[in-house]
């Protein structure tokens, strides 16, 4: 039972971790790239993987974990990771539907924004890049 509280706690950490990096990775050019690979994971997960398994939005970390919580004795989990964490780290029962549109349009704009903000990083790299090494094109 210990490994599955441990087990537990890193899903907890990681999964939650993931979450806000999907969120917020795009704010720092550092990590924007690497945001965006990851906003594309989630949503091809969500779409592609959802497909093949019957359930739009599924995440094989929530399949995982949810694995690991019914081995601790939980039961009538959510569909919803999101909603799952909310409520763990509330107490509050979270309405499924809100938590559901909520994540998908959080996601779309950090989708949106990842998109725009590295295009607008590629535009830009080259002629900074020529200009830093000085060179001409003469």
């Amino acid at each position: 039972m210990l490994i599955y509280r441990i087990i537990d706690i890193f899903f907890v950490l990681f999964h939650t971790c993931l979450i806000i990096f999907n969120l917020s990775g795009w704010l720092w050019k550092r990590t924007r790239k690497l945001n965006l690979v990851f906003l594309l994971l989630t949503g091809g997960s969500w779409l592609f993987l959802g497909m093949l398994t019957g359930t739009l939005g599924y995440c094989p970390l929530t399949d995982w974990h949810f694995r690991v919580l019914e081995k601790l004795g939980y039961t009538n989990l959510p569909a919803s990771y999101i909603k799952y964490l909310c409520d763990r780290l509330t107490g509050i029962d979270f309405n499924a539907i809100l938590i559901g549109r909520l994540t998908f349009y959080l996601f779309l704009v950090a989708l949106i924004l990842s998109l725009l903000l590295n295009l607008r990083d590629f535009r830009k790299s080259p002629p900074e890049k020529l200009a830093a090494s000085g060179k001409d094109n003469c």
